[in-house]
């Protein structure tokens, strides 16, 4: 597990710009269960490819026009017990961090593995995001 001096300035990277900490289970399937409507869940992690596009990426991504209702995060090698509870709701792609999972009403809807974060830039990853959301986030009308 890492050091909370280590991790807690990479968690309010994403914290100050409005993500909810799930740091426990019970956080965890609360945002799952009770959101009406779209949950963008970060898994964040220490590695260079979070704090170098994953990390940016998806801060990039809350300036797109259509965006999800709500935002939360848990951190691999730190919120063990929070990062296995989203990893069941993220089933069956496996255990991959950083990586972006995207809810609707409590089903999973998309998901960006870390093979497609590595190797792509923050421009690339706000982009892949931001469709996302265009089609799973855009409200309906008629």
């Amino acid at each position: 597990m890492y050091p909370k001096e280590l991790v807690q300035p990479m968690k309010e990277e994403l914290t100050a710009v409005g993500f909810e900490d799930l740091s426990t289970p019970e956080k965890v399937t609360d945002a799952i269960k009770n959101t009406d409507g779209t949950l963008l869940l970060v898994f964040n992690s220490v590695c260079g490819c979070a704090a170098g596009a994953a990390r940016p990426g998806v801060k990039m991504s809350l300036s797109a026009e259509v965006k999800p209702d709500r935002f939360g995060t848990v951190f691999a090698g730190f919120d063990i017990d929070a990062v296995a509870e989203a990893r069941r709701h993220t089933l069956p792609y496996p255990p991959s961090s950083p990586s972006v999972a995207l809810f609707k009403n409590g089903k999973l809807v998309y998901f960006m593995e870390r093979h497609m974060i590595e190797g792509r830039n923050a421009l690339m990853i706000a982009n892949e995001l931001a469709n996302a959301y265009n089609k799973h986030c855009a409200v309906v009308e008629g």
